[in-house]
Order: C-alpha cells, then structure tokens, then sequence
C-alpha cells in the first residue's frame, strides 16, 4: 500500500495582509495553528492510526540558543545580539552566563556568553511561519533543511549562520554577523513522528533521492 502524504501547510500567496483588528478585538489566531487544528491534525491520525486525538504530536516550544564567544572580549556584543534577536522573534532573551572559570579563553564565572529564547503558543506559531515562508527561502545556495538533525526523541535543530536571512532586521544597521541553533521541541515519541509533523507545516526537508543524484554527480566516473 501507498504511503499517505500528509498535507502540508499552504504558502503564503500574493494575498492581501489581514486587516488589524479593531480596539478591543481580540487577534486573529496564528494561520499555522488553525492549519494545524482544521487539517494536519486528522492528516497525521491516518498516517499513524492513532485512536485518540492525545496521540498526535503537536509543536511544544522552540528554542533559540545564541553563542557569543567574542563576548570575553567584548561584553557589549550580547547586548547587540539580545537586541536583534528581540526584533526577530518579538521577545525578550535571556543572557546566558558562564558556570565556571575557564583561564585558556580568559572566561570567569558569571561572564555573559550568549542568549537565549524560549517562544510558546502564538509567538511559536507565528516564528515558525515567518521562519518557513519567509526566512528559510532567503538563505544563499538553499538546497533544503537535512532530516538527521533529529535527536531520538521527536526534537529537531537546525542552525542558522546568518541572522539576516530574518526580513525583521535591517541590514544597513547590522554591526555584528551571528548564527543560531533553532530546536523545534514537539511532544512526538519518535522521530518519524516529528519528521512527518514538522513536514506537514511545510518544513522544506530536502529530499533524499535529491541528495542521491547529487551523490551521483559528484562521484567520478569510471573510464
């Protein structure tokens, strides 16, 4: 028997923007989590059989890790990097500070080293949506995201080395270039699961036979 395909989230088209609701309205809820309720949702119990509506994996958290190892010499750069990474994500990081002195990179307890950023409920959907439609298509060379980043239990990492990909942050005004670790945290059991969950939203995974022929291509060829 075929696979089921589950379906995935539609792209952002040439639509008109919603209009901002009224005083007192509450907002509309974020476009990914109505996909999630009214389609994925029964998409991922066929693929899976399950029999209850608490078995299907759903997003949890995702968590953005920030490292500035520049900062022993600098300690202004975390706050350069906190401040962009609030415009990207509309939340405020936390300063990740060392545990203990490590004299080789002249790094005392307590030095500030990075930040970090945990997004739940709205804020997550609407990352992930900018994160898929928008940022992802603006990194150079795209080829698509690896599907080994997952760690066994249903959770995926995948790492930016550019801020800048984020249509959030204005170019002109960047003095420091940073990367960061996005974990997609998701209540699955597996990684297939998790796979087929992160895909549905329209996470552009690459494919394996792509990377097959590309294999191909690259292996020389014998006379």
């Amino acid at each position: 028997m075929a696979e089921e395909k589950v379906k995935k989230a539609p792209k952002k088209g040439k639509e008109a923007p919603p209009k901002a609701p009224a005083v007192g309205e509450p907002a509309p809820p974020p476009r990914l989590h109505e996909f999630y309720k009214k389609e994925l949702v029964a998409s991922l119990m066929k693929r899976f059989s399950y029999k209850s509506l608490m078995q299907v994996p759903r997003l949890n958290k995702i968590s953005i890790n920030v490292g500035v190892g520049q900062a022993t010499q600098d300690p202004k750069l975390v706050e350069v990097v906190a401040k962009d990474l609030e415009t990207i994500v509309g939340q405020k990081p936390v300063i990740t500070r060392s545990k203990k002195d490590i004299s080789n990179f002249k790094l005392r307890e307590g030095m500030p080293v990075g930040v970090r950023v945990t997004l739940r409920h709205v804020r997550m959907y609407e990352f992930l949506d900018r994160f898929i439609n928008v940022a992802v298509p603006r990194i150079r060379d795209f080829r698509g995201l690896s599907d080994k980043s997952f760690d066994g239990r249903g959770n995926y990492t995948v790492g930016v080395k550019e801020q800048i990909i984020f249509p959030e942050v204005d170019v002109d005004k960047v003095s420091k270039i940073f990367g960061m670790d996005i974990t997609f945290v998701t209540t699955a059991e597996n990684d297939m699961e998790a796979y087929e969950l992160l895909k549905g939203f329209g996470m552009p995974f690459v494919k394996r036979q792509e990377i097959i022929e590309e294999k191909k291509s690259l292996s020389p060829t014998k006379n």
